[in-house]
């Protein structure tokens, strides 16, 4: 500290800030998975508290600490997101002495290979996310690290579904009987879902799996390239399969359990599911935030 070191003052105002720091800051992070490696171009915020007694922080230490674990040898073995996010929460507990909390939340995109109903491949992006959080405890660091995803798929409404087919009944009741087990046209919804589940220490949640559950309780995945066959074969399957928000919430939920039964039961889960609708002007929402041990009962 230099005499002239304004960070140090006290503050006009005594009270204590939760988080200060920098964000939106861009770089590209190499991530080792089993079998493949990837580098992504990460958005990231840094953030530690600010005591009462202290007019500002040094923000710069936040970039300092990102540019250090970037160029670090051990960078290059991060074998998750939220692996890295931890640890540049320590460290910034490490380079601010005056804080007793840290938070790194990672942001990126993520392509994957996928296929059109016809077999035909198509790269598909989804959003990766990753957030750590430090605390001091009995002169402890103690982190706790988070990874999610994000995923736009499709959802087609049972209830209106359901309303046009009596509407059927009423207009062409012959036309309705022979139509009984074929799907009846509804509105589309574009879906965007979320699933984040905490990584317990000695753990590994795999983001490729969340991507697959999501995707698997939505009415249908979208994909960018769809060619006139494809359209109708996703738009039938979608139709075959009608789903609520709550639907598809639920849906995730059922797999987390069954996927993870390794980890610990106080490990948190939160998913969310936003149906944009078609007929509506607003939107359609759904949330699970728990854990394991209470999707568990």
């Amino acid at each position: 500290m230099t005499a002239n070191d304004v960070h140090y003052n006290k503050p006009a105002a005594r009270f204590k800030l939760t988080r200060v720091g920098v964000s939106g800051v861009r770089k590209p992070i190499r991530v080792r998975r089993p079998g493949k490696e990837v580098v992504l171009t990460a958005t990231i915020d840094l953030f530690v508290d600010l005591p009462a007694t202290q007019k500002g922080s040094h923000m710069s230490r936040n970039v300092e600490v990102l540019e250090e674990a970037i160029d670090s040898a051990s960078a290059r073995d991060i074998g998750s997101l939220e692996e890295y996010a931890a640890g540049l929460a320590k460290s910034l507990l490490k380079r601010h002495e005056y804080a007793t909390f840290s938070e790194a939340h990672i942001g990126a995109d993520y392509f994957l290979d996928k296929a059109a109903p016809s077999g035909r491949k198509t790269t598909e992006v989804y959003r990766l996310t990753a957030t750590a959080r430090g605390r001091r405890e009995g002169g402890r660091l103690v982190v706790k690290k988070t990874v999610g995803v994000e995923v736009t798929g499709m959802t087609t409404c049972p209830c209106a579904m359901e309303g046009v087919r009596e509407l059927m009944r009423k207009r062409a009741p012959r036309a309705a009987k022979a139509m009984a087990d074929v799907p009846m046209v509804t509105h589309n919804q574009r879906n965007v879902t979320t699933v984040r589940m905490e990584v317990p220490e000695g753990s590994d949640v795999e983001a490729d799996d969340l991507i697959e559950m999501a995707e698997g309780a939505l009415s249908s995945p979208t994909r960018e390239i769809l060619k006139r066959g494809d359209e109708a074969a996703l738009v039938h399957a979608a139709h075959e399969n009608p789903k609520f928000v709550e639907d598809v919430v639920r849906g995730i939920l059922e797999r987390i359990v069954e996927r993870y039964k390794n980890l610990p039961d106080d490990a948190e889960v939160v998913v969310r599911s936003v149906s944009q609708e078609s007929i509506h002007k607003h939107d359609a929402v759904a949330e699970r935030a728990t854990t394991l041990g209470e999707l568990r009962k």
